[in-house]
Parts: structure tokens; sequence; C-alpha cells
């Protein structure tokens, strides 16, 4: 299963549970305390008695449609026409096509109601415009739209699972957490930058960093800052391990670069190559900042790291990993990885191995 796919599904399954407990909680607020059986209706020709857990299963239902439409737009978007138009006009078309959507699907939904219960429902063109439940409930999803893309932007900005702990407070105390961290930084940034000028060298880390999003998520990465020209990834300990992903990362990333060379050679002249430095151990998590609020790692793991990247260029390699980090990695050690030297780094009083990998 590809990457884009994976990231749909991943979509899909989080639209639909939404947007379904979005509209039976609208049910239940509309509905909740009237007793028995719920009259429907307003723009009815007549008057028929519903079951209340039938209304509320049904709006379920067209909530799980309208979460596989809503999820379908955004990832098409998100592809296709946000990253070519700005940020506004692309929310403007985005929400335009779901309000179409969305009354296309409520039209469906009342003629499929009216066939169910024998109801006559005004299903007309035009219909929606003078219909107040209708505005009310768009009224409704707008509401929701709001906190689902709160919750989305959250998510994104601090990472999967981390925005749950943050909310419930996990990080207010510095939290022990062992992690494994990857330096990624451009080769001959500062050349780059002065071939390319400075609007040019940032579209070029922009689209190096757009292929980067694109292949984080299959290796389990976490994308902890960006620095410049520099990525700093990072993954809970056990996950990092796990197919070594902290290793695969870095080739998955330069095969997406290699696919697209010829893009790169088009559009700025060059391709981009990346260096980087992997190291994993203890260290401590917490939430800082009051008008910028962030979690951030402070220890000596996130440091060692940085220091076994800034070697790479001394000994002309692509990627470095600490000997701890090997010693855990499970993959055959002796065809996989190759002492590269004993290293004393900045700041630490005594050497470390450091060893480089075999693509």
């Amino acid at each position: 299963m590809n990457t884009e796919l994976k990231q749909y599904i991943h979509l899909l399954r989080n639209s639909v549970l939404f947007w379904s407990f979005a509209l039976v909680c609208y049910t239940i607020f509309r509905y909740l305390g009237l007793e028995g059986e719920i009259e429907i209706r307003g723009t009815l020709t007549s008057t028929r008695s519903i079951p209340f857990k039938t209304l509320v299963l049904t709006t379920a239902i067209t909530g799980a449609v309208l979460g596989i439409l809503y999820a379908s737009i955004e990832f098409y978007f998100e592809k296709n026409i946000s990253k070519r138009i700005s940020l506004g006009t692309s929310l403007v078309l985005e929400n335009l096509t779901a309000f179409i959507a969305t009354i296309i699907i409520f039209s469906i939904s009342q003629t499929v109601f009216s066939e169910i219960f024998n109801i006559e429902i005004n299903v007309q063109r035009g219909w929606w415009i003078k219909d107040h439940a209708f505005w009310s409930l768009i009224i409704y999803i707008g509401l929701a739209s709001f906190v689902s893309s709160f919750i989305k932007i959250a998510t994104e900005r601090f990472g999967p699972g981390v925005f749950i702990k943050i909310l419930l407070g996990k990080y207010k105390k510095p939290l022990e957490e062992k992690r494994i961290f990857m330096f990624l930084d451009l080769k001959g940034s500062t050349a780059i930058a002065e071939q390319l000028g400075h609007f040019k060298h940032s579209q070029f880390i922009q689209d190096c960093f757009f292929d980067l999003n694109s292949i984080v998520l299959k290796h389990n990465a976490e994308i902890y800052q960006y620095v410049g020209d520099e990525a700093v990834l990072s993954w809970p300990y056990e996950k990092g391990i796990a197919n070594s992903n902290c290793i695969q990362v870095f080739y998955a990333f330069q095969n997406r670069l290699h696919a697209k060379q010829e893009y790169y050679l088009d559009k700025y002249g060059l391709t981009p190559e990346f260096k980087s430095g992997v190291h994993g151990g203890t260290l401590m998590a917490t939430e800082i900042g009051y008008v910028k609020k962030e979690l951030a790692y402070h220890g000596d793991v996130i440091n060692t790291a940085s220091r076994i990247q800034d070697k790479c260029n001394i000994y002309q390699m692509n990627i470095l990993v600490s000997e701890a980090l090997v010693q855990d990695l499970k993959i055959n050690k002796q065809k996989r990885f190759k002492v590269v030297d004993d290293v004393l780094l900045k700041g630490k009083q005594n050497t470390i191995k450091i060893y480089t990998v075999d693509p």
C-alpha cells in the first residue's frame, strides 16, 4: 500500500468517525427531552412519527457519507490544488465545493428518507434556499468544521498523539522519554543559496521538505522542527528501532529526491543532497512558552545527534549513526554498518564510536 493511499485511508477514517459523531450530537441536542417518537415537520406536506433511535441511526449514516465526501475533497485539494494557489483561495474553493456536495447529499438523503418512512418531503430544485432547518444544520456543520480544523492543525503542529497528551497536561512538568533523533541537513547549502538567490532558494527548500513530508509517515517519523535548511526528525525509541525506521527514512528520502531529479534540474539546475546524524537515548520532554506554546526536548541526546551530523562533512559520509543506537537496531550489523571512527564530540569528555550505513 503506497503512502498516499495510507494517508487517504487515515484521513477517511477520522473524517467518518468525526462527522458521524457530530451529526448524532446535533440530533440529540435538537430532540433531547422529547418523549416517545419525533414528529417530522417543516418541509413536509404530511406529519409522521419516527422513533428517536431510528432518527439517530439515519443521521449517523448521513454523517458517515458526509465524512467520506469531505475527506475526499480535502485530500484532493491538498494533493492537487493547495500547493499551486494561495491558502485563502484554496479554502474558499474547498468550502464552496463542500457546500455544494452537502446540498447534494442532503437532497439524496431526504429522498431516501421519504421513501423509507413514506413521508412527502420537498426535494425540488432550490428546496434548501428557504429551508430554515437546513440552514441551522449548515451553521452547525460550519462550527463543527472549525473544531475539526482546530484539532487537525493542533495534531499537525505537535504530532500524532502528542496533542492529546498536551491537552491532558501530561507535559506541564518535565517528563522522561526515550527517543531517537535525526538531524537532516542540506549539503552545500551556502553555495546553493548564492547560486539560486534567496527567493528561489526558499522555493528549493520548500520543495525538498514537501518531498520529505511525503515519506515520514510511512516510517512513523515525527517532524520535531525545521531550522533553515535543516529538519529534525524524531521517533519514540521502539518505533524508530522497528523495521530500522530511523535509518530507512533517510534512504527513502534519497530515493524520493532521485526519482524527482529531472524536476529539480529543470527548475533549479541542481539536485538536492542531504546528510544526517542519528542518535537515541533518554531525555526530558516538557511544554514551554506562554505566548507561543511548544513541546520541547531537553537533553544530551539532541546535542549528540546534531554533532554527529556535523561530522558528515569531515568524513565525507551521507549518514552517521552512534554506536549506542547501532547496538539496538535489529538488522545485521556486520553487513549494514561500517565503523567510521572514534570521535570526540564538542562538549564531550569521552570519545564515541560512529558508524555509517550501506544503502
